[in-house]
């Protein structure tokens, strides 16, 4: 949802977009498997020994599928090198980004330091080494990015349409449907909805329903 908006603040369609994902964990994979079901073809995603590609041998399962199916650019090494020229950061890993690599990203950057309490890049570095919009797992930033904005509508959709489970579709128009949330306020500083904006839930829930009936996956009465 935030990256959605993000994107349409600067004119760039999700599918044009580079993207870098640092993290290779449940969250990171799980936000690569989104971002591809998006249309997002050019991710690349980094372990904290870098870059995922199926040339390393050291990587799981897990690890190996994901490899598999992003770095289509072929990148090698740590994660300042999937970083140059890149348009998206996102990360989930609670290591540390310098602003130099930052700084060598594409122009107006988006950057989303999701880590927690610290994140990966303080948004006043990232800002400052040119990143256009920036994020925050954090309250007290603007942008707060929380899975919480998500989780009650989604589940209170899928009650709705008795689905038997959640559809990437179903989590695909819940974000669509966070991101449509903000409508007319989107700004740099106000790309997602508040946690405590009491129009997340059912606009969420409604969409998650459609899409669960859309897909069919839905028990009969």
């Amino acid at each position: 949802a935030a990256l959605t908006n993000a994107a349409a603040l600067g004119g760039r369609a999700l599918g044009d977009l580079r993207v870098v994902v640092s993290g290779a964990g449940a969250a990171g994979v799980a936000i690569a498997d989104m971002l591809l079901a998006a249309g997002i073809g050019d991710i690349a995603v980094c372990d904290r020994v870098g870059v995922l590609s199926p040339q390393r041998d050291d990587l799981g399962p897990v690890k190996s599928d994901m490899a598999e199916r992003t770095n289509r650019a072929g990148i090698h090494g740590p994660l300042v090198n999937a970083l140059q020229g890149a348009d998206v950061l996102i990360g989930v890993s609670g290591g540390t980004i310098s602003r130099e690599a930052v700084a060598s990203m594409a122009p107006d950057a988006i950057v989303f330091s999701l880590a927690n309490p610290v994140p990966e890049v303080h948004p006043d570095e990232a800002h400052a080494a040119g990143a256009a919009v920036v994020a925050t797992g954090r309250s007290d930033f603007p942008n707060q990015i929380n899975n919480v904005l998500a989780f009650p509508g989604i589940f209170r959709g899928a009650l709705d349409a008795r689905a038997r489970k959640i559809t990437e579709n179903m989590k695909l128009a819940a974000a669509h449907a966070i991101a449509d949330v903000v409508g007319d306020d989107l700004s740099p500083v106000h790309i997602i909805p508040t946690v405590f904006d009491a129009r997340v839930a059912p606009a969420v829930a409604a969409a998650a329903s459609a899409a669960a009936i859309a897909d069919g996956v839905c028990r009969e009465a």
